[in-house]
């Protein structure tokens, strides 16, 4: 490849005009440059002590589902919940799930389904659906002796739907923790365990998934571990959920400035001044949908060890061209 490192004599830029000159820089510049990847837009901090939370819409409203820790400075009921936020009032559902954790949720035909388990790190799946959200039916999914179990994520695919989900242990199933494995079903409550090839990945630390398909495809976000420490979320996408495509333009999400935006008019005095003085190292805990043409994206960052805050960034487009758009085949 022809790099110029110099100014051209001057009877070249006679001969070959100033125009020509100019595309040729053009080119020159253009030809070294990484595709560019989707632009997120970081809107800033929502609340603080709130990490898992998961946007989707149902009967054509944007929600937020969280997942409300015992220690949340609004819950005084001493353990932790399932609720969900419409987003555009900010009226909260009644809490369900209490003593659940790390959740997540899908609407699929008229209900929604939500997923989480009971205590941290434990063996079992548990799944709750409405179709008002208000009254709730539960049952166990999953359950896995001796692993330990943490986020989980859903989308439906082909006839089928996936649950990417994150275990801390065994040994022999994580190899390095955290690892994300795999559970298939057909009707959103009945599930089974895929085999130990479908993995995402025993090699490094994998944790926080969030997977959706597209186009035959399944593209996963995920958290991955950086010298520092940092942590940044990371895309990846594959056909079946075994052999694995790295995107070349990772991370999705770092840390950043951005983060400490106040995206919220009601954080306190305290909460802001706290906000300010937070040590950030990690972007993790990414969950999306698309909402009116654009993707509704949100996130935690923090310390990576239990100060942390819940923030909102938005994509201007479709979730397919997010998706695609970190891939260099995107077209």
């Amino acid at each position: 490849m022809f790099h110029r490192t110099g100014s051209l004599p001057a009877f070249m830029c006679f001969a070959i005009g100033v125009p020509m000159l100019a595309g040729l820089q053009t080119r020159l510049v253009a030809s070294d440059k990484k595709p560019a990847k989707p632009t997120i837009k970081k809107l800033g901090t929502i609340d603080c002590d709130l990490v898992e939370a998961t946007p989707l819409v149902f009967h054509d409203r944007l929600y937020r589902f969280e997942y409300v820790r015992d220690r949340y400075k609004g819950n005084r009921t001493g353990k932790s919940y399932f609720r969900f936020i419409d987003v555009a009032s900010g009226a909260p559902t009644v809490p369900f799930a209490k003593g659940h954790n790390l959740g997540c949720a899908l609407a699929d035909g008229g209900k929604v389904f939500v997923y989480g388990v009971k205590g941290w790190g434990t063996q079992t799946i548990y799944a709750f659906w409405s179709d008002d959200l208000k009254k709730w039916s539960s049952r166990p999914i999953l359950d896995l002796p001796g692993w330990k179990i943490f986020n989980t994520s859903v989308c439906k695919a082909d006839g089928r739907y996936i649950m990417a989900f994150e275990v801390g242990a065994p040994p022999e199933v994580i190899g390095h923790g955290f690892t994300n494995r795999f559970a298939e079903s057909k009707d959103l409550i009945h599930w089974r365990l895929l085999s130990e090839s479908h993995v995402y990945t025993k090699q490094r630390y994998s944790a926080c998934p969030a997977i959706r398909f597209l186009d035959g495809q399944f593209y996963m976000i995920y958290l991955e571990a950086r010298p520092g420490p940092m942590y940044e979320s990371c895309i990846v996408r594959s056909k079946d959920l075994i052999h694995w495509e790295t995107s070349p333009l990772n991370p999705v999400l770092r840390c950043s400035s951005e983060d400490k935006r106040i995206a919220n008019p009601r954080l306190t005095t305290a909460e802001r001044e706290r906000i300010d003085k937070a040590v950030n190292l990690n972007n993790s805990d990414i969950d999306l949908c698309e909402f009116q043409g654009k993707v509704v994206v949100y996130y935690s960052w923090g310390n990576q060890h239990g100060v942390e805050h819940l923030a909102e960034a938005v994509y201007e487009g479709t979730l397919a061209q997010f998706l695609k758009g970190f891939f260099t085949d995107q077209d």
